[in-house]
């Protein structure tokens, strides 16, 4: 049960880094992806540095093995001059020491072949090993490099966006204004078609009352024939009575 809670807790403590992680590059991709740039450079150094360690390496048990087979090839040819001085020897004496000898040389022989395998087997191993570092080393190196253009790229299209952005923005902006003064020029054109209907219609009025006028006025044979003039105002109706036509009017009455 421990054990699970552990193992629970430090998945929860994994997914809370992802999401801060991720949460940090949605708030800046770019200083996130230079951060990450950074991050895959300083494991290049570091693998530069295992690489070094590793030619290193490589040259000690290099060294180490060619030391050992030739301390062994210098002792096989010692081990054979011996066995020649031995058969060639007349005195037992001086035979009995070099073939002691020989044995003792034989046996450091004996001793040092599973040293020299060991060692060349070293060697062997240290001359893989650098092959992959070099070879992990190259391929990160490519990464990164990689990452670094696709990086240069990406800000690229971003600056490039940001003008289409900017263009479109001021595209945008003019076509408003553009709108704004269409709408005033509409609203202006309103304005005069009114004034214009407006006039129009006094225009009209005084035409039209004009004409009227002209209608009821008397026209000019009226005014000089005197016998339409009369007949005109005969047919008017009677004229307003006068004092001097009331008076006659009186007399005619009482016959005087």
């Amino acid at each position: 049960m421990i054990t699970f809670i552990k193992n629970l807790l430090g998945v929860k403590t994994n997914q809370a880094v992802q999401s801060g992680l991720e949460a940090l590059v949605r708030w800046d991709p770019k200083a996130a992806t230079e951060a990450e740039l950074r991050t895959m450079e300083q494991r290049l150094d570091e693998l530069g540095t295992e690489v070094a360690r590793a030619r290193l390496s490589l040259v000690k048990e290099r060294k180490e093995a060619d030391a050992i087979k030739a301390l062994s090839e210098q002792r096989l040819a010692a081990a054979e001059s011996l066995q020649a001085q031995a058969d060639a020897a007349n005195d037992p004496d001086r035979k009995v020491s070099l073939e002691k000898s020989l044995a003792q040389l034989l046996k450091l022989l004996e001793e040092m072949a599973p040293e020299i395998d060991r060692e060349v087997k070293d060697a062997e191993d240290a001359q893989s090993f650098l092959v992959q570092l070099e070879e992990a080393y190259a391929s990160a190196g490519v990464k990164l490099k990689e990452a670094r253009s696709e990086l240069e790229r990406a800000q690229r299209q971003m600056s490039r966006a940001e003008q289409q952005r900017d263009m479109a923005e001021r595209q945008a902006d003019a076509a408003k204004r553009a709108a704004g003064l269409a709408s005033t020029t509409s609203g202006l054109s309103v304005a005069l078609k009114t004034m214009q209907d407006a006039a129009e219609k006094d225009l009209i009025a005084a035409e039209a009352a004009n004409s009227k006028a002209s209608l009821l006025k008397p026209t000019k044979p009226e005014e000089d024939d005197a016998n339409i003039a009369a007949a005109l105002a005969e047919a008017a109706g009677p004229k307003p009575v006068t004092v001097t036509d009331r008076l006659a009017a009186i007399k005619a009455k009482l016959g005087k």
